[in-house]
């Protein structure tokens, strides 16, 4: 595999993990007990850190990415392992 191809697949996992960590460890500001500015959204984060969920979806994404090259490598999962129905089902 190029090392092209495992730059844009770890850039999929980076995408993916961050949309994914998105809802975590968010707080409203009636959960933190904070006043809410004129016409704010109820669901508004009281403070969002992007830089903690880029590093957060950067691990992760190293790590899904790390077990895709693997398996690609050693062959655990094949395409075929993934067929559930058909004539073709074991």
């Amino acid at each position: 595999m190029q090392w092209t191809s495992v730059l844009a697949i770890y850039f999929l996992f980076l995408v993916f993990s961050a949309f994914m960590l998105l809802p975590f460890g968010v707080r409203t500001h009636d959960e933190a007990g904070v006043e809410k500015v004129p016409g704010q959204a109820d669901s508004a984060p009281v403070e969002f850190r992007p830089g903690r969920l880029m590093v957060r979806a950067a691990v992760i994404a190293a790590i899904l990415t790390a077990l895709y090259v693997f398996n690609y490598i050693n062959g655990w999962i094949v395409a075929e392992d993934l067929i559930f129905f058909g004539p073709e089902a074991r």
